[in-house]
């Protein structure tokens, strides 16, 4: 009779770029159950809109992730300029957008080299990161920073991007689509691959709904979720539909990412080629007075900030629902009966950003 141990996984361990921590219950190298613990890494960022003026506050907001920042920080304007009824400047809403998308293509080949490292691919791993470079040099161009833009205001942004500079990222685009071809037809075709995420870490469509999985994870399942198809900022012009798989299994999850990159290229040309005329940011006056909640789409999901305020210049309350947290009951479905040495794979194709889980 086989004796049961419970193994920890986590928070340090060689392939997690974010530390995640999970007891495993094993018998023999098959793994029974896993039970997260959440909190290592909190921070207490929702308490500091108590401290700080809402509009200083974007920059914390920012802040919760290093990958996901610009959307967050465009998340919480939202939310902030719908309670005080202030209207974007449309230019705005379309830089936003552009920057969204460099933000998930960014956060799409970290995720794709920090998989292929977990499966031992170094050049795969280094070739993915060399292609994120290109990204990251675009925001640094166009916004000042690299990682943390911090160009998203309540009312718009702060910085304009220039007709000349638009028309260099649209050539650099067509130019990194064929790169990033050669790059996916790695992760679609290889048979190592196909061999360690084919049927395993399996999500049933079915399990996927009634967990609440969201982003990748739930489009892997073929579930067709996406907030981008809602219309916020300027996606209601950019004929936008989303990538979905049904398979349920790490391929499956791997290949959304891989395809959603090439759909935030289309997105971007179509905005450059769309975005309008005019101002970036209209001036904001007065205190917000009442409540309400923004959704958005991270790179790895639908993520919530819902602020609450009192006419003061501090807000009551911020609350942000994150994709990650979403995922972590799906996660343990998926863990549920598989080999330990699979462990790491499936933990990865969730996309674990944990700095926004626990903020």
């Amino acid at each position: 009779m086989s004796k049961q141990i419970v193994l920890p996984f986590g928070p340090q361990h060689p392939v997690l770029p974010e530390p995640i921590h999970l007891d495993l219950v094993l018998e023999d190298e098959r793994v029974i159950e896993a039970v997260p613990s959440i909190g290592y890494v909190h921070r207490g960022l929702e308490k500091l809109v108590e401290k700080r003026d809402y509009k200083d506050y974007v920059f914390i907001a920012e802040r919760i992730c290093g990958i996901c920042s610009f959307i967050h920080s465009a998340t919480y304007c939202h939310a902030v300029e719908t309670v005080m009824e202030v209207e974007v400047p449309r230019r705005a809403e379309y830089l936003r957008t552009i920057w969204s998308e460099y933000s998930r293509l960014h956060s799409h080949l970290l995720w794709l080299g920090c998989f292929a490292d977990s499966m031992g691919y170094e050049n795969l791993f280094m070739n993915s990161w060399r292609l994120r470079e290109k990204i990251l040099d675009v925001l640094e161009r166009t916004t000042g920073g690299r990682v943390i833009q911090g160009v998203c205001r309540v009312g718009g942004v702060s910085r304009d991007i220039p007709p000349e500079e638009l028309a260099r990222m649209s050539r650099e685009l067509a130019g990194l689509r064929p790169e990033l071809r050669e790059l996916t037809r790695v992760f679609e075709e290889d048979i190592t691959v196909q061999t360690r995420t084919k049927r395993i870490g399996l999500l049933p469509k079915d399990a996927a709904w009634d967990l609440g999985a969201v982003g990748p994870v739930c489009r892997g399942s073929g579930i067709s979720s996406d907030m981008r198809s809602t219309g916020y900022a300027a996606y209601d012009d950019l004929d936008f539909k989303p990538v979905v798989k049904s398979d349920g299994d790490c391929y499956a999850r791997c290949l959304v990412r891989a395809e959603e990159m090439f759909s935030s290229i289309s997105l971007i040309e179509k905005a450059i080629d769309r975005i309008p005329g005019g101002d970036v940011l209209v001036p904001v006056k007065g205190n917000p007075s009442g409540e309400f909640y923004a959704r958005a789409e991270q790179p790895r999901g639908e993520v919530i900030h819902y602020v609450k305020a009192n006419g003061k210049k501090n807000l009551q309350r911020h609350r942000v629902r994150t994709p990650t947290l979403a995922n972590v009951p799906a996660l343990v479905k998926m863990l549920a009966g598989c080999e330990l040495a699979d462990v790491p794979v499936i933990v990865l194709t969730i996309d674990p950003c944990i700095g926004c889980m626990e903020r």
